[in-house]
């Protein structure tokens, strides 16, 4: 079963893997990814730094999911969790460190790269393994042949993962989040640029979430009065008017003017997102209240709109799942 910080980690579906050489830059490092929307930092064994700055983050930094990657044997995990790490990550499968994460209670996220390895993380209850490296092995192209023989695996790619490609990964059906070091790039950790490392995750998030907005919308009190609205919008911006059997017209795809009974007074702004789970989470995360009977579900059972509880001036925000290309 997936826990609550495993879950909160592919909801927000971005882990930054975390090189650091000196700890009293854990702190700033950690806000720095906390204030960029990505609350998560794999803390990774590759300098004697690591377990130092998995301490300092874990009490200084509120609301930072911590781990330790690149986990080598039992006694590293041992060492991580005590110092405070919240999660484990190898860079291969290693049984023995699986095991112990297993019998301690760690969440852990073993790595893997061939279908021998994710079917032995398989029969050992794992249900998230970390893909590495990524691209060296086929990336996408090889994730959606894993799908077929390991349908209820899910993968935290690594490794040739970067801002241009991560939403292609993010897309498949098996993949539960994205890491890598294009969030914190070391460049930016060496000159101490916690600015930038915040704005490569906010970069990430916004590829991640895609928000634009997709139309307005006027609320009428009848079909009648909706349709003469319409009408009027139709001629004097000349688009096209669309049909919405018993719910609304568009004008083109700009504004929709409703007569069904919805949430906002006057009327609504509809924002779109390529992710709609992960951006509910992200709102969710960040303490936004959805509306009562507010949610609007696809023939597949998805949430397909999402309305939001707080109106802003008379008008209701509601989250569409952004319609995919034909």
């Amino acid at each position: 079963m997936i826990s609550e910080n495993m879950k909160m980690m592919f909801d927000i579906g971005l882990v930054p893997l975390v090189v650091i050489d000196d700890a009293a830059d854990a702190v700033s490092f950690g806000q720095a990814l906390v204030d960029g929307g990505v609350p998560v930092a794999e803390v990774t064994f590759r300098t004697d730094a690591c377990l130092d700055a998995i301490r300092a983050m874990r009490q200084h930094v509120p609301g930072l999911l911590v781990g330790a990657g690149t986990v080598h044997n039992v006694a590293q995990a041992d060492a991580a969790v005590k110092a405070g790490a919240e999660f484990i990550v190898t860079p291969a499968f290693n049984p023995a460190v699986t095991q112990w994460c297993i019998d301690n209670h760690v969440d852990i996220v073993p790595g893997t790269v061939s279908p021998a390895d994710i079917e032995a993380a398989n029969g050992m209850g794992i249900e998230v393994c970390k893909f590495f490296p990524a691209a060296a092995y086929g990336g996408v192209k090889t994730l959606k042949a894993l799908a077929g023989p390991f349908r209820d695996m899910k993968f935290l790619p690594t490794g040739g993962v970067n801002l241009e490609n991560m939403t292609e990964y993010l897309d498949l059906s098996n993949v539960a989040a994205v890491g890598g070091s294009f969030m914190t790039p070391s460049d930016m950790v060496r000159n101490k640029d916690w600015a930038g490392i915040t704005a490569t995750c906010r970069q990430a998030v916004h590829n991640l979430l895609g928000f634009e907005i997709c139309h307005t919308g006027i609320h009428c009190k009848t079909q009648a009065e909706a349709e003469d609205v319409t009408d009027r919008l139709c001629a004097l911006l000349d688009q096209e008017k669309i049909t919405i059997p018993g719910v609304s017209y568009f004008v083109g795809t700009v504004v929709e003017v409703c007569y069904q009974t919805l949430p906002g007074e006057k009327g609504h702004i509809g924002i779109d997102t390529r992710d709609m789970e992960r951006a509910m989470a992200y709102y969710k995360h960040r303490g936004v209240e959805y509306a009562d009977n507010g949610l609007f579900y696809d023939d597949q059972g998805r949430v397909r709109l999402a309305y939001f509880k707080e109106l802003y001036h008379g008008f209701s925000v509601h989250l569409r799942r952004k319609p995919v290309a034909k």
